[in-house]
């Protein structure tokens, strides 16, 4: 049986990987997919000090206080920046770090410097309340920012999606150990539309050829979540052998 703990992306809440949370228990995994903090179920802690350290304590606390361990650590898309902050306060804790069409930022970089034009983008369409500045406001920010095109699959995802703290994407990235988390192993699974972006032999190298393309929209995990799901049980059996190495 294999650990996972599902991190979403920006507006989202653990709700979006129901999908593959369904079919990873189905197959005898325990499967974590907890909302961050200010998002999804727990919007109405939604406060101006929420940024990207708070993500990172969500995860790294969870993993701490539940006593998992060869952890299989996905995050998509803003994701990305919380499952590094966190591989790199328990990386002992992780088995492999998933990034799932996501950013994979190095120390010292936020989501604006990683993904400078899209986060630019859903400023564009944010605003102010209470103090806070928000963005990925679900009526102001189209279906098609998150690459969904069937109507009900979009009313669905709709109904569920937060506004998100814009400081969490401005806020930097500081590792404390990044030796360290360069030795934890990681796997990358990514859309074939941002494959233009990114430097494909390099990600192949750094996960050892544990990296996939999947030709859809951002949120793979809800457009193509068998496929999505068969690449994190490749990457459990990997982790399985690897166990069985030491």
């Amino acid at each position: 049986m294999a650990t996972f703990v599902l991190v979403h992306g920006g507006g989202h809440g653990g709700w979006c990987y129901k999908p593959v949370t369904d079919r990873l228990r189905a197959a005898g995994h325990l499967v974590h997919a907890p909302s961050l903090t200010g998002l999804g179920e727990r919007a109405h802690l939604l406060d101006a000090s929420i940024d990207l350290d708070t993500h990172v304590t969500d995860i790294a606390s969870l993993i701490e206080v539940e006593d998992l361990t060869d952890v299989i650590l996905v995050g998509h898309s803003y994701g990305g920046m919380v499952i590094t902050g966190a591989a790199d306060r328990v990386g002992g804790r992780i088995g492999n770090v998933v990034y799932l069409d996501a950013a994979n930022p190095t120390d010292g970089q936020s989501l604006v410097d990683v993904a400078g034009p899209m986060m630019l983008m859903a400023r564009s369409m944010g605003e102010v309340r209470n103090g806070i500045e928000l963005v990925l406001i679900p009526e102001r920010t189209p279906a098609q920012f998150y690459g969904l095109t069937d109507p009900e699959q979009i009313a669905w995802m709709q109904a569920k999606l937060s506004p998100h703290p814009w400081a969490c994407f401005e806020q930097p990235l500081v590792l404390r150990d990044p030796a360290a988390l360069a030795r934890v192993p990681q796997s990358h699974i990514v859309c074939t539309s941002t494959l233009a972006t990114r430097d494909v032999e390099a990600l192949r190298l750094a996960s050892e050829g544990r990296f996939w393309d999947i030709d859809t929209g951002h949120d793979l995990m809800l457009t193509e979540p068998d496929k999505v799901t068969e690449c994190l049980l490749e990457v459990a059996a990997w982790v399985e052998d690897r166990k069985g190495q030491r």
